[in-house]
């Protein structure tokens, strides 16, 4: 089965991710994309353009010591530009432990993700490891 290539774009993307590409990321993200997260706590709110998302990923490395990572379990698209990712968000963060449900819905267009809008299994999980 040949895969969609909205889903093949999201996939290269989360690979990039695990290895720290940011060409590959660059490539992957539009210039003018904007990635919302959900919550209240330290990594909530719109991280707008790509340098301020690359930027966001970093601080998930940095407040982490590079433990944060992504596990990818599944994609789905409908085909017309949206992707739907279910992942691991997995990391340590001082004493604390973070193993939880995230699912990230990506906006692609003309080859490239435009909007990524996070949400998360338990909210209140994920505001806490980051306070």
């Amino acid at each position: 089965m040949v895969e969609h290539p909205d889903v093949a774009l999201v996939r290269r993307g989360y690979q990039a991710f695990a290895t720290g590409d940011l060409v590959t990321l660059s490539e992957v993200i539009a210039d003018d994309a904007i990635q919302s997260q959900p919550g209240t706590g330290a990594m909530s709110g719109e991280h707008k353009g790509l340098q301020s998302i690359l930027a966001f990923y970093g601080r998930l490395a940095a407040e982490t010591n590079g433990t944060f990572r992504a596990e990818l379990q599944n994609l789905y698209t409908d085909g017309n530009g949206c992707v739907v990712a279910y992942h691991r968000s997995i990391g340590q963060r001082g004493a604390k432990q973070l193993d939880a449900g995230t699912v990230l819905i990506f906006t692609v267009r003309d080859g490239a993700a435009r909007h990524i809008h996070g949400c998360q299994q338990d909210l209140d999980e994920w505001d806490d490891f980051w306070a």
